[in-house]
């Protein structure tokens, strides 16, 4: 699998796709509009080893329900993931065998290097 898990109207999304340049074979999932199936959280799960590793704790749902008080299962990381785009740390970059989740500078440039190695 090759895919881009992003939000258009992001523009940290926006700027890392284009840093990155990804090559044709990659696909891009608008998130808000292509609801992440559970086939593509299993693989995200698979790769990343952890449903909360691909949970955004910076999200304002997860304050607004006071998410940040409970102890949340992988089931509920998962769950939450699935039931709202804004719960998935972006973008989330897979490259064949390879993950990278989020914004952080050394995250970006490692997947630029695996992309285009």
């Amino acid at each position: 699998m090759k895919k881009i898990f992003h939000l258009s109207t992001c523009d940290t999304c926006k700027r890392i796709i284009k840093e990155i340049n990804p090559p044709e074979n990659f696909e891009l999932q608008e998130i808000k509009t292509e609801v992440i199936s559970e086939e593509d959280i299993a693989k995200m799960h698979e790769l990343a080893g952890s449903y909360e590793s691909l949970f955004s704790k910076r999200a304002q749902l997860y304050r607004k329900r006071g998410l940040q008080n409970e102890d949340l299962s992988e089931t509920d990381y998962k769950n939450l993931i699935l039931e709202h785009y804004t719960f998935l740390k972006r973008p989330v970059i897979i490259n064949d065998d390879e993950i990278f989740i989020g914004n952080a500078k050394k995250t970006v440039a490692a997947a630029k290097i695996s992309i285009h190695e």
